[in-house]
Parts: structure tokens; C-alpha cells; sequence
């Protein structure tokens, strides 16, 4: 039977190679073909993206063109040289001209056209980069190009100036003959009152690619019919074309729609085949993109087209031609390198297996020999393997361990009595039971007394039904064997597991082989029935602390749940706090630093923290819900920021009043209005600031808490009695309080004793010289239970609780303290009540309840209050603020370690460990987790 095994192994181990290197080869074919179409695909829709890209590019560069240009041209329409009726007169705003080509690159020539013809021009001798009169005087910067009619001047004259306007020589032009008026750029802004646009076209003097910017002079001027012009050289686009190429001999070009060529990458007056290709759209369209695929020049192209924005009159189109060769290069490329990698790995494969195939034959025959005497019963045989095939090692290893584990069988049924853990003791109960009898299969079924049936809890490669019912409590063991054979097939051994009641608790299944070890020995099946007598005992044992500690942690997680539900903004905080605080415990333990050197603890006081972790919020079941989740200043059971909206409605409907009750009077109709105008603003802006006051989401300074009362001094009339409709409680804070006469006068925001809550019977024992303080609290008790008066609540500084509010809110760890001390704990878990209740305690002795300092507090104590700072800053449920960031919080810890808040040395494991990354991950929104430096946060010694 082993003899037939170790071959199948074998076997397997060459199937094993053999799979590895087909599947690898048809894997690799596989990855090739959908790499290589991936990866063009990818290419043809990065060409298409680009394309798109180009367009934004080409657009935003037109209208960067345009723009500043178009401003100074509205500026020039109000000068005073459209109404220049001289050259002289002209001359004399000349700088105005200078100015504005100096202020811009792109700005060729700068000229007015008057209504008689004249025309004067200032233009720069160097343009886009080229010097557009070669025969200007040497340090010629601007030539001024002047036609006037009549006595003041020659009809054609150039002028040449320096940089700084200094004129260098006049030269008569008899022969410039050009007329402003007949020009389009004239004839265009004449009829406009707006800045007009004229199309790219060729300049009149410097043959320059361009557009003009033209603009009717001001009235106000009193230069009727003069036209302004600008001219704006976009010959730089072609040079801009030719670097966005993605290969060396992509085409690009912008055309209009008469298909002329504005700008090209390379020749604009030749274009070629390639854009006219993509001009048109030829050949084949690439499925699910706009990219159509053509042959031209003897060659593959892929052409693309995208609108322009820009000058949307011409129609501008830019058009992208790219070599296929070119594009997919990199994808051939690609191609044959993973093509030769494939093929080196599959001849490797190759030979491994064939290698591996030799060495694990041989180890496993060495075992047969070996494994035989143990199927003898001869246990005290060692079994080696010194082959270097790990599965031969693990092999020869297994097998020796069995017989040393069936030596020392009394040993195994001892530690399975100990275990703690009834999952991990059912495991190591089956794994020990199946190594023992050399097999390799099995599982264990747990009986459920209430539904009369076998519930699986461990399986190992049985592959068992998950229940088996209809089986009696009473069943005796043939019965049960019985009914086990029809639900599971093959040659199992089944071991019958009573407590000491002789009561029915589990049973063991073990799946034999075929061979000899179908036909079990008389020892053999003795030596299996003590072992799971033994693990009967062990798991009835353990079943019953589990349970019992199941309760436990049942209940406390009740209470917790409780907590967090009863607060929609405080969810999941008692059960995050917890997980926090373990993690970081267990950092405390495994750390070497110097200061958590003695540092450990026992299972027991694990248990122990882990249940005052889960605990340490109890108290807050008996804080008021609507304080716990108190958002804004004016909350109590509902916002009562609609009554003093109420009251302001009021007060805009008086003004109303007034005003109408004035017109009915006789008074003047317009000071009335302009009165109810004033107070209506008034009104509005003074609720917007006192809404705003209300939701305390920053520092209230001293001047706008003054404005809130001085708000509240205004008063209204109330015409029905507040003592109607009132609670119980109400009824009580108003029986001291006579009621006035109506209607009465009421501020419009106010304090009233009714609104105070006093303490009477319920003071807490929180006072150090209270007799009732038996647990050493030390708190600041407030005047009045609760204060709710709208100007109390309004000017809080900071936030939105009142002094009341927050002591009632700190109150819960006094009631956690005290809930907890009220238990009957046994002594393991008698620190519960302290650990739980110390978290807001300081390590300079400023937190509470006690006030306990550094020296009164352990590391757990100190653990718990890092647990909790830390979850509460990151927490995103919180009403009065949003969750912060890891570097946020982390820098507000160590502020708080700085000014003896939380410890330093538990702040720095926190960091140093990773714990609060780890936490991050698995509890925080992926947006409050940003990079962190953690050096930040250690301090020097």
C-alpha cells in the first residue's frame, strides 16, 4: 500500500513540471496576443488622447495671442490720437504705440486709419524672430510708415527710431500708396462698436502669417471714423506644431475650412498626402475611436482629427498623421523581447521538472523500507530522509514525528487537557489523532443537544457534510455509527466522544486508507478509543469556560453596542477604542525600548484590559442623548434656532407695519420706505450672524459675544401666554415665575430662570470633600444642572457645550467608574473599573476624574488614553467636527504629549511601531491617509 502511494507522489511530482511547463507556455502565448493588441490599442488611443490634447493646446495659445492685444486696443480706441487732425499732432502720441509693442512679443505693428485716408504705423524691424527691413538703419528698434493728405506732410514717408524713440532718418516713399479705408480690417470695425477679429491672412508689408485686431475710436476722442488696428504675427505656431511630434515624422497641421494651411509641423505650404489622408478621413475606422488608418506616401499612417475653439468663424481644424511604423515600433519591440523571455523559461521549466522528477524517486524509495516497520506497529523505528526535495524531507519528518508522538501518548492527552482555546483545541486534537494513526484525513463533529443533530467543526481534506441531524440525544454508539456510514463514504473510523456523564458530545471521524490499515489491530483501536476519551474530557472542559466566557463577552459587547447606538454620531467608537488599544498593548510588550523593558502581562490581565477597553465608555448610556450629539449652541431635543428665527419674522412684519401705518398717516411715503428698507437689512444680517454664532465652528471673540447681546436687547410684543400647552418639567421652572400681563413685552434673545435646571437630590459624588466619594474623584461641579438661557448658549467661546453640558458629558467616566465598581468581578478582573475610568485622566494631573498625575498611572492607563485621543481625532462621526488626517492628528498628539496630556513614550511606540498606520488601513477613509514623517514625532533624548 505505501509501496503504491510513493509512486502516485512521484508521479505527481513529474505531472506537477510537466503542467507547470504547459500551462506556462499557453499562459505566455496567451499574454503575448493580448500584450501586443493591449499595447496598440493603447498606442492608437494615447495618439487619439494626444490629438485632443493638441487642440486644447493650439486653442489656449490663440487665445493667449489675442487677448492682451485686444486689451490694449480698447485702451487705444479712448486716446486721444484718433482725433489728430496733423502728423505733428500724431507724432506726438507716438510713445503710445511704442508702449504696447513693447509690451508684447506677438505684437507685429500698431497703426490708425482715418476717415480721409491717412494712415500712420509703427512697426518693429525684427518680428518672429526675423529682421523685416534689412536695409533699416543700423540700431534701428521701430520704423514708423505714414501716409497723410494735404499741406502738413509728404503723402508717403518712413521714419527709423531707436529703442528709446529717437528718431535716426526720414525717407520719403513716394510709391506707398495704401489706403486704410479699403482694407477689410477697416471696413469690418467701421460698422462694429466692438473689437473685430479678422482671419489669418499675409501681412501688406512683411508677408508675415497673421491676424489683425481693429477697433472703432472713441466718441469722446472726436476722432470720427479714425479705426485703430493691431496686427499679431502667429507664425510661432508651426515651430510649436513641430515639438509636440510623438514620432520623428508625425504631421501635424491647423487648417481652416477652406482646408488652407495655417500652421504646419513641417512644410505649410506642402502638407502632403499624410494630412489630406487625415483631412478626409480615408481608409479603415479603428473600432471605438476616432482615429481612421490609411496607406499614403507609400506608407501606413494613423490620422486624427479635432475641432479648434478658437476663431470659431474659420472653422479651425488641427489634423495629426502618425507612421504606423513608427507608433507600434515600440510594440514590436515589446513583442519579440517577451517572445525570447517565454521561450528561456519554458526550456527551464523543462529541465527542472525532469530534474526534479530523478531526485524525488530516490528519497522516496530510501522510505518505503523505513515506512513499512512503522505499518508494523513498530513505532520506536526513526525515520530519516536526507533527500534536499523539501516534500521527501517533510515526509520522513511526519512519519518520525508519529511514532514519537503514539510513544508518548499519555504526554499528547495531558497537554490536549490543558488547551484554552476550544477551536485551536479541536484542531490540535485531530491533527495529533490523524498523525498518530498515519493518516492524513479526518474531522471532528460537535452534538447540538437542541437541535439533535452533529454540527462540523474541524475538517481536514474529508470534505464532510457540514450537519448531520435526526440523531436522538440517547443514541447509543451503534446507532450513531450507523447513521454516520450513510452520510459519509469510504473506509472512516469513527470514535464515539462521551463526557464524563456518558453523555453524547462529539464524534471523531477518521478516513483509513486502503490497505492494511482497513483491518485494524485490537491495540490499534484500544489505543484510539483512550485518546478520544481523553479528548472528550478536554473539549467538554473547555466548552464549558468558553461558554461562560462567551457570556461574559457577549454582555459587555451588548453594552457597548448599546452605547454606540444610542448615538449616531459615536458609532463604533467603543468597539474601534478596543482594537486600538490591543494592538498598541501588544507593541508594549515586544518592545525593547528601555522604558517598556519590564513591561508585560499575563493572559488574565490581558483579558482584564481587553474588558475595561470595551468598557471604558459604559457610562455614557446614562449621558443625555441630545448632548452627546449636540451640533450646535441652540440644541436641546431640536434646534432652537427657528423660534429666534420666528421672532426676527416678527420684527420684519413690525417694520412692515410701521411702515404702512406712516403712508396711512400722511407721512412721506419714501422716508417710510427707506426706515422699513433699512430695518428689514438690518434684521437679515443680524440673524445671519446670530445662525451663524450657532453652529460654534470657530473661536468667538469678546466684541461679537457683545453683539449677540446687544442683538438680544431688542424686544417684541407676545400676545398669547407661555403658560399653555407646558411638560411637568416646564410647569415646575415657571411656578416661582409670575406670568405678565399681555401682550408682553419679551427680548428678543434672553436668559430666563425658567431655562435653569438645578441639581436638587441628583448631585453627583464627584466633589473630593463629598463623604459619598469613596473612589477618589476630583472634579469642578457647575452652579446648575442644565443652562439652557439662548445667551448662555449662544456666546460660548468655543464649540458648541456649555460648561453644564460638557461637565455632564466628562460625567461618564464617573458613571463608568461606578457601574463598573458595582459588579461582583472576581479578583482577576478587580483593576476593570480603573483601567476603564482613567483614559481622561493627564500625565500632569489636569485631566479628570481623579486628577491623577504621571506617577498614579500605568502603561495600560496610559495606552488606553493614546487608544482613545487617536480614534477620536480620526473619527469622521463626529457632529462638531470632521475626521482628520494621520499627519493632523499626529501633530496634535504630540502637542498634547508635549503639554503632559498623553505620555510621550506611548505616543512615540504608537508612531514608531506603526500601529497607527496598520489602524488606518483598516478603519479610516482612504482620504485621512497621507504620507507621514515619523521623525517629525521623535524627540531626542
Amino acid at each position: 500500500m505505501h509501496r503504491n502511494r510513493q509512486s502516485a507522489q512521484v508521479s505527481l511530482a513529474l505531472l506537477i513540471a510537466s503542467a507547470i511547463t504547459l500551462g506556462m507556455l499557453v499562459l505566455t502565448i496567451v499574454l503575448i496576443g493580448q500584450s501586443f493588441r493591449g499595447m496598440e490599442t493603447a498606442k492608437v488611443s494615447a495618439a487619439s488622447a494626444t490629438a485632443k490634447q493638441l487642440a486644447i493646446s493650439v486653442d489656449d495659445r490663440i487665445h493667449s495671442i489675442t487677448a492682451p492685444p485686444s486689451t490694449a486696443l480698447a485702451v487705444l480706441s479712448h486716446d486721444s490720437l484718433a482725433g489728430a487732425q496733423t502728423l505733428a499732432g500724431r507724432l506726438e502720441r507716438l510713445p503710445v504705440f511704442a508702449d504696447i509693442l513693447q509690451s508684447s512679443n506677438i505684437v507685429s505693428a500698431v497703426y490708425a486709419g482715418y476717415a480721409n485716408g491717412d494712415f500712420i504705423l509703427l512697426r518693429k524691424v525684427r518680428s518672429s524672430g526675423t529682421l523685416q527691413f534689412p536695409d533699416a538703419p543700423e540700431a534701428t528698434r521701430f520704423v514708423l510708415q505714414t501716409i497723410t493728405h494735404g499741406p502738413d506732410g509728404p503723402p508717403g514717408e518712413w521714419r527709423f527710431y531707436r529703442a528709446d524713440m529717437q528718431l535716426i532718418k526720414r525717407m520719403p516713399v513716394p510709391a506707398y500708396t495704401y489706403d486704410p479705408r479699403t482694407r477689410p480690417w477697416f471696413e469690418t470695425a467701421a460698422k462694429s462698436e466692438m473689437t473685430e477679429l479678422s482671419a489669418p491672412y499675409a501681412f501688406f508689408t512683411t508677408g508675415e502669417t497673421g491676424i489683425t485686431l481693429s477697433r472703432k475710436a472713441s466718441p469722446e476722442t472726436g476722432g470720427a471714423g479714425t479705426i485703430f488696428g493691431i496686427d499679431v504675427t502667429i507664425t510661432d505656431l508651426s515651430s510649436q506644431l513641430a515639438g509636440l511630434r510623438q514620432t520623428p515624422h508625425t504631421r501635424i497641421a491647423i487648417v481652416n475650412r477652406d482646408r488652407q494651411v495655417l500652421a504646419d509641423s513641417g512644410n505649410r505650404n506642402n502638407p502632403g498626402p499624410a494630412i489630406a489622408g487625415a483631412l478626409d478621413q480615408a481608409g479603415e475606422d479603428i473600432e471605438g475611436s476616432p482615429v481612421n488608418q490609411f496607406t499614403a506616401e507609400g506608407r501606413d499612417w494613423y490620422g486624427m482629427t479635432e475641432p479648434l475653439g478658437a476663431l470659431q468663424e474659420e472653422e479651425l481644424t488641427i489634423a495629426v498623421a502618425i507612421p504606423a511604423d513608427e507608433l507600434l515600433a515600440e510594440v514590436w519591440q515589446a513583442l519579440a523581447r517577451q517572445t525570447v523571455i517565454a521561450g528561456l523559461i519554458a526550456l527551464l521549466l523543462l529541465v527542472l521538472g525532469w530534474f526534479l522528477g530523478r531526485q524525488v524517486g530516490r528519497p522516496l524509495e530510501h522510505l518505503t523500507d523505513q515506512v513499512s516497520r512503522l505499518s508494523r506497529f513498530r513505532f520506536d523505528t526513526p525515520v530519516r530522509s536526507d533527500s534536499h526535495i523539501r516534500e521527501a524531507r517533510q515526509l520522513g519528518v511526519a512519519l518520525d514525528d508519529m511514532a514519537k508522538t503514539i510513544r508518548s501518548f499519555q504526554n499528547i492527552a495531558t497537554v490536549l487537557n490543558r488547551g484554552q482555546d476550544l477551536n485551536n483545541l479541536l484542531r490540535d486534537i485531530l491533527e495529533q489523532i490523524v498523525h498518530i494513526l498515519g493518516q492524513e484525513r479526518g474531522g471532528i463533529y460537535l452534538f447540538s443537544r437542541q437541535q439533535e443533530q452533529l454540527n462540523l467543526a474541524v475538517d481536514q481534506c474529508l470534505e464532510l457534510p457540514e450537519i448531520i441531524s435526526g440523531l436522538p440525544a440517547d443514541s447509543n454508539d451503534n446507532e450513531i455509527i450507523r447513521l454516520l456510514q450513510n452520510h459519509i463514504s469510504g473506509h472512516p473510523v469513527f470514535a464515539i466522544l462521551r463526557n464524563r456523564n456518558k453523555q453524547l458530545i462529539g464524534v471523531l471521524a477518521i478516513e483509513m486508507e486502503r490497505g492494511d490499515n482497513t483491518h485494524l489491530s485490537d491495540d490499534l483501536i484500544v489505543f484510539v478509543d483512550e485518546i478520544a476519551g481523553s479528548a472528550a474530557v478536554a473539549i467538554e472542559t473547555r466548552e464549558l469556560i468558553e461558554s461562560q466566557q462567551a457570556l461574559l463577552d457577549g454582555i459587555i459587547r451588548l453594552v457597548a453596542n448599546a452605547i454606540d447606538a444610542k448615538s449616531p454620531y459615536t458609532g463604533g467608537h467603543c468597539e474601534r477604542v478596543p482594537k486600538l488599544a490591543q494592538m498598541l498593548v501588544n507593541e508594549a510588550i515586544a518592545s525593547d525600548d528601555p522604558f517598556f523593558g519590564p513591561f508585560s502581562m499575563s493572559e488574565e490581565q490581558l483579558q482584564e484590559f481587553h474588558l475595561a477597553a470595551w468598557l471604558h465608555d459604559c457610562g455614557k448610556i446614562t449621558s443625555p442623548e441630545y448632548v452627546v450629539d449636540k451640533s450646535v449652541k441652540l440644541e436641546t431635543i431640536h434646534n432652537r434656532i427657528h423660534e429666534i428665527r420666528t421672532r426676527f419674522e416678527v420684527l420684519h412684519r413690525d417694520a412692515e407695519i410701521r411702515y404702512l401705518n406712516r403712508v396711512l398717516q400722511g407721512e412721506d411715503e419714501a422716508v417710510a420706505d427707506r426706515e422699513r428698507q433699512q430695518t428689514r437689512s438690518r434684521l437679515e444680517e443680524e440673524f445671519k450672524f446670530i445662525a451663524h454664532a450657532n453652529q460654534g465652528s470657530e473661536f468667538m471673540h469678546e466684541e461679537d459675544i457683545e453683539r449677540i447681546r446687544t442683538i438680544g436687547q431688542q424686544t417684541w410684543l407676545r400676545h398669547f401666554s407661555d403658560r399653555l400647552g407646558l411638560s411637568p418639567d416646564e410647569k415646575q421652572a415657571l411656578q416661582d415665575v409670575p406670568e405678565p400681563a399681555l401682550p408682553a413685552t419679551e427680548q428678543l434673545l434672553a436668559d430666563k430662570p425658567e431655562q435653569l435646571r438645578f441639581w436638587g437630590e441628583h448631585v453627583p459624588p464627584v466633589r473630593k470633600d463629598d463623604p459619598r466619594n469613596r473612589w477618589g474623584f476630583d472634579m469642578e461641579l457647575p452652579e446648575y444642572l442644565y443652562n439652557r438661557g439662548e445667551l448662555h448658549n449662544l456666546t460660548v467661546a468655543k464649540g458648541t457645550l456649555t460648561e453644564e453640558e460638557r461637565f455632564k458629558i466628562n460625567e461618564h467616566i464617573v458613571q463608568t467608574i461606578c457601574m463598573l465598581d458595582a459588579l461582583p468581578l472576581p479578583d482577576r478582573l478587580a483593576n476593570v473599573p480603573r483601567l476603564a475610568g482613567s483614559h481622561h485622566e493627564r500625565m500632569d494631573g489636569t485631566g479628570y476624574p481623579g486628577g491623577l498625575t504621571a506617577a498614579d498611572l500605568g502603561i495600560p492607563e496610559r495606552i488606553m488614553a493614546v487608544a482613545d485621543v487617536f480614534e477620536a481625532l480620526t473619527a469622521v462621526d463626529r457632529p462638531y467636527k470632521a475626521g482628520k488626517t494621520l499627519t493632523e492628528s499626529l501633530e496634535i498628539m504630540d502637542r498634547m504629549a508635549d503639554e503632559g496630556h498623553i505620555d510621550r513614550a506611548v505616543f512615540e511606540l504608537f508612531v514608531r511601531s506603526g500601529t497607527y498606520q496598520r489602524y488606518a488601513e483598516a478603519h479610516l477613509h482612504p482620504g485621512q491617509i497621507d504620507y507621514v514623517d515619523e521623525s517629525l514625532f521623535m524627540k531626542p533624548d
